[in-house]
């Protein structure tokens, strides 16, 4: 049963009357929220609240005032491209906790499960790149929306410091570029960005992609964006190897229909910043304060350590010279 706190907000919200007569059940998968599925005789909607402390093994703490720029992003998308985040219903600035759409599993399928099943279709990741690449456009040279993101601590707290930072501690000779990798990703602030593209937090619904979970959300670098969702199709190879063929293949996929919307600067800067950025976030699912669940074999994780360390040390400008170099590293 929620706290007092939680029902309180979803009565200040007439969301719910009487407690006693809906059902209430927590939603497991995440490490930085409570959420919380309440089912009413009316609606079926969902209630999350941010952790200070993230649910990991490593102490991880983030600032829970990260729950409005979560509600700030989705208003956003909604608006301009409606149907790709959930609707908010309601916000309690004083609690941080917000009540929004609950996208029924019977429509709405989680990406990655749909990866985890060998299911890598191209143009699931063609249409994820290419609603990316427009929700930044969209936002991009828009200062009302970069009013909504004053901050950028939160975003070091979530992604830069646990990604980057903290992977450096176990390969010291890769300190001064991931380090910097963190630096040039914080300054670099043209567009709003979600911040945890993961395929966990993308639901493949009847009218396409569905973004949720943007607690990272802030005025930042798109190719973090972009860097992000692409590691994860390089990870996938090592866990179902199988489907290592479809998994690249959508990641080239979503990386040109990305690119093609790129209209705020150069596409080929944009590639640039993520063909080195994407190394650093790649071992950081290894040796970082959030590692990859899947990935359990020594010798897979030194796949992942060797192919990184290549391109930290040695950066290119191209993605596909990543996949290449990856290819290399699965057949060896």
């Amino acid at each position: 049963m929620p706290d007092e706190a939680l029902i309180n907000s979803m009565q200040m919200a007439g969301l719910l009357e009487e407690p006693a007569e809906a059902n209430f059940s927590i939603l497991t998968g995440g490490v930085a929220s409570e959420i919380w599925k309440v089912e009413t005789s009316k609606k079926s909607y969902c209630v999350k609240r941010a952790l200070s402390k993230l649910n990991v093994e490593a102490e991880w703490y983030a600032p829970i005032e990260r729950n409005s720029f979560e509600v700030a992003w989705c208003r956003f998308v909604e608006k301009n491209l409606p149907g790709s985040a959930p609707h908010i219903f309601y916000h309690d600035e004083k609690n941080m906790l917000c009540c929004m759409e609950f996208l029924d599993p019977i429509h709405y399928s989680l990406w990655k499960n749909e990866l985890r099943d060998g299911r890598g279709d191209p143009s699931q990741a063609k249409n994820v790149g290419q609603k990316l690449g427009r929700i930044h456009a969209l936002s991009s040279d828009n200062k009302s929306i970069q009013s909504e993101f004053p901050r950028q601590d939160i975003f070091y707290a979530i992604r830069l410091e646990p990604y980057l930072e903290a992977t450096a501690s176990k390969h010291p000779h890769l300190r001064e570029v991931l380090f910097s990798l963190s630096k040039r990703t914080s300054n670099t602030r043209p567009v709003m960005i979600h911040g945890d593209t993961s395929p966990k937090n993308i639901m493949i619904g009847p009218n396409g992609p569905v973004f949720i979970d943007a607690e990272c959300a802030c005025m930042g670098d798109p190719a973090f964006d972009l860097a992000f969702c692409l590691k994860h199709f390089l990870l996938k190879c090592l866990w179902i190897p199988r489907e290592s063929e479809k998994f690249l293949n959508c990641f080239e996929v979503m990386a040109q229909s990305y690119l093609s919307e790129v209209s705020w600067e150069h596409p080929d800067a944009v590639e640039a910043r993520t063909a080195s950025l994407l190394p650093g976030l790649f071992l950081g699912r290894i040796d970082g304060k959030s590692p990859i669940e899947y990935i359990t074999k020594e010798s897979e994780k030194n796949k992942v350590r060797r192919c990184a360390t290549e391109f930290l040390l040695r950066p290119s400008n191209r993605l596909k010279d990543i996949i290449n170099y990856w290819k290399k590293e699965l057949n060896h």
